[in-house]
């Protein structure tokens, strides 16, 4: 009996070194192939239970402020806030790796990548993603599915223009609505606006970002800044902050007294929203983001979004 015909996926082995690099992987139904993954990949859950090739040097279980302070004092020595483990890296012999160019502080360094993997004469294909806006994500979508071999590349560009159409029905929705107010703030000690592709979701959300600017990195604000910006809507999205940590750094920074001379704080539309599930990561969940955040700045067309109700709260 002749063998039975393997494809080229099975011969993958893969190290996805972000959270959003391991949903891109599963979503293009590669998460047998996935092998590495970083400490901070929960999604999906068996994306878990991967060996981890990234660990952090930094204390994530601390206060806003002193997660802070670390990062700043780790940039300031010249070193990394993120570690790859070169002996899993060695072990797993990984034929993709899919990093960032995108932000030291979210991940890996991707020189840092390459050295490491230059040391262990290990020579992959090599993806970093670098995505401003939602359209880079999708791209990096269909670039992922590329280096994966044919097989993935129809699967990511199928994906991707399922995403991208799902973006659009919810601008769709939103049209033609008046325009709240909106501040978005990524970080609250010290305060960040959020950057990047928020600020268009924003816009494709049916809302006018008085902070953001898109396609920029984040930028340090202040309450100040943000009372006289007058948004009508305030959202808080920490970055990597699931709800109930974010509402717990909300009330430990005292956000909601000050931000009550807004006319958001006193019409009650403060939000805090899970930011590591649906705003913080770059990868398909942003397009729930988008339908959560379409929700929150037009109430009257909630239930035309197929979204998730416990990932916002009011904050009161």
């Amino acid at each position: 009996m002749a063998p039975a015909a393997t494809s080229p996926i099975d011969d993958l082995r893969i190290c996805t070194l972000l959270p959003s690099a391991t949903e891109i992987a599963y979503l293009l139904g590669l998460g047998d192939a996935v092998l590495g993954v970083t400490h901070e990949c929960d999604f999906p859950p068996e994306a878990a239970r991967k060996r981890r090739v990234v660990r952090s040097r930094i204390d994530a279980k601390a206060s806003a402020g002193h997660i802070d302070r670390q990062v700043r004092s780790l940039g300031a020595a010249g070193e990394a806030v993120y570690e790859l483990d070169a002996e899993a890296l060695h072990d797993i012999s990984p034929t993709l790796v899919v990093t960032q160019a995108l932000c030291e502080v979210c991940a890996l360094p991707y020189d840092n990548v390459i050295s490491t993997l230059d040391a262990l004469g290990i020579a992959p294909a090599v993806v970093a993603l670098d995505p401003k806006c939602l359209d880079d994500v999708f791209e990096d979508i269909a670039r992922v599915g590329s280096a994966a071999g044919a097989e993935a590349e129809a699967e990511a560009r199928k994906k991707a223009a399922e995403l991208r159409g799902r973006a659009h029905r919810v601008a769709a929705l939103v049209a033609g609505r008046d325009r709240p107010r909106v501040a978005c703030l990524e970080w609250l000690d010290p305060l960040m606006i959020g950057g990047h592709w928020v600020p268009e979701m924003v816009q494709l959300a049916g809302g006018l970002d008085v902070l953001g600017e898109p396609e920029t990195p984040t930028r340090r604000t202040t309450f100040e800044e943000v009372v006289e910006a007058e948004p009508d809507v305030i959202v808080l999205m920490p970055c990597g902050y699931d709800m109930e940590r974010a509402a717990a750094e909300t009330r430990e920074q005292d956000c909601l007294t000050r931000l009550r001379q807004t006319p958001a704080g006193r019409s009650g539309k403060v939000f805090v929203v899970d930011a590591n599930s649906y705003f913080s990561k770059s990868g398909p969940r942003l397009v729930d983001g988008l339908k959560l955040l379409a929700a929150l700045l037009h109430p009257a067309i909630e239930g035309t979004l197929a979204h998730s109700k416990d990932a916002a709260r009011r904050l009161r």
